[in-house]
């Protein structure tokens, strides 16, 4: 088995550190979106647990939303958990962050705490998989391990369908 790439190690790292089991796993290919991810894992997009970073507009703080693979975050009701307005982060500002790329952000090992949301549908999988560090890596884990390793608040997240 290769070494992982240091982003990698670095999550594989604060899992043992937290008492974690989880296994980070690379691939040769990119699991950088939730479908890309799926398919190297062989689940549903559904059961991808995405990272997506938010800035408080009046604060400048960090908000940690990790979605469901399958769901857009609906940003209204974000908003209303945390009492400001919010904007999606951009890559530099999340780099600056979590010491992570876009892609690679995973729910734990950031270069600082992140007030995190969880997005309740995630709870109904036996399994899901996170990003690791890296846009090639990423590891099992289970809803309750997940709300554990995070500190996350449980919430509906989710933006409605489209007619």
């Amino acid at each position: 088995m290769s070494p992982l790439k240091p982003s990698a190690q670095k999550v594989q790292d604060a899992l043992r550190a937290r008492g974690f089991r989880n296994q980070v796993i690379e691939f040769a290919a990119s699991t950088r979106t939730s479908a890309e991810a799926a398919a190297a894992v062989g689940c549903t997009v559904e059961q991808i647990a995405k990272s997506v970073v938010f800035i408080g507009k009046a604060s400048g703080q960090p908000l940690l939303v990790i979605a469901s693979g399958g769901n857009r975050v609906d940003e209204k009701k974000v908003q209303a958990l945390v009492g400001e307005k919010i904007t999606r982060a951009d890559a530099d500002f999340v780099r600056a962050q979590t010491g992570f790329v876009i892609g690679g952000v995973p729910p734990l090992g950031h270069d600082r705490p992140l007030r995190t949301f969880i997005d309740a549908d995630l709870l109904a999988y036996a399994e899901i998989w996170a990003a690791a560090g890296h846009p090639n890596a990423v590891f099992r884990l289970t809803p309750d391990e997940l709300v554990q390793m995070t500190g996350g608040v449980v919430a509906d997240v989710k933006a409605a369908s489209a007619p």
